[in-house]
């Protein structure tokens, strides 16, 4: 069974894998792969494969970010994933909650 530590760890980092990859997105567009290996790099931790692909569906589905065809670096055309201004707001308010939440707890 899990600490209370680990479940709150967890809902803090995979439960809610859509605030990272959001704050990713605001650095620079992604494609999935190169987004999971920046999450492992940049927060510690390293969603699942398919984890990652179901977020980033669920994000462009709902207008947070939007899919582009493009080549990279002369290689094969690959999908990558930027930001939309909705998704933009929605990271600032997850900001805006995460401070107002360590304040009151620590």
């Amino acid at each position: 069974m899990p600490t209370p530590f680990e479940r709150f760890s967890r809902s803090l980092t995979r439960d809610n894998l859509w605030v990272y990859i959001l704050t990713l997105l605001k650095e620079q567009d992604m494609y999935p792969y190169e987004i999971r290996e920046k999450v492992r790099q940049k927060f510690g931790f390293l969603p699942g494969n398919v984890t990652a692909y179901m977020v980033l569906k669920k994000l462009e589905a709902g207008g947070y970010v939007r899919a582009v065809r493009r080549v990279k670096d002369h290689g094969p055309e690959k999908t990558y994933y930027e930001i939309t201004e909705k998704g933009g707001k929605e990271i600032k308010n997850a900001s805006r909650l995460y401070k107002e939440i360590g304040k009151k707890l620590f």
